[in-house]
């Protein structure tokens, strides 16, 4: 199974030592990301160094780490599955639609996020922090 992490995940992991980043760094799943949603990643780092006491290399420092255990899906990749995901997303919620085409391009793909706007759709397999929580325990 790969799992397509959302941009609030990967601010968790970076905002506290959590569940979440345990979880991607320790567990040995498929984790993959967006190639083009770095930039909105990184458009909250300030946010997450404010959250997290982290400075600038810090930041950098630890997100770098975090990013090796997820593969960096580039746009080749989803380009042929975008239409589709704009049809499921585009009225849900437009900036999911990136997120949803990775999905759609590998099968046995579910989303990792705790946005409600992804439990709108039917099309891809949703799962919850809370899920992953109770599989790996607290």
């Amino acid at each position: 199974m790969i799992i397509v992490i959302d941009t609030n995940i990967l601010i968790s992991a970076l905002i506290k030592d959590s569940l979440t980043r345990r979880i991607i760094v320790s567990s040995g799943m498929n984790f993959c990301y967006p190639e083009i949603s770095l930039h909105e990643l990184r458009r909250h780092k300030n946010m997450v160094m404010e959250k997290s006491g982290l400075d600038e290399k810090e930041f950098e420092s630890l997100l770098e780490k975090i990013l090796k255990y997820v593969v960096l899906i580039p746009t080749e990749v989803i380009k042929d599955h975008l239409e589709k995901a704009k049809d499921i997303m585009s009225k849900i919620d437009p900036k999911d639609v990136v997120f949803m085409a990775v999905a759609l391009a590998f099968e046995n793909a579910v989303i990792w996020s705790d946005d409600r706007d992804f439990e709108k759709q039917i099309s891809v397999g949703v799962v919850k922090t809370a899920q992953f929580a109770r599989l790996f325990g607290k």
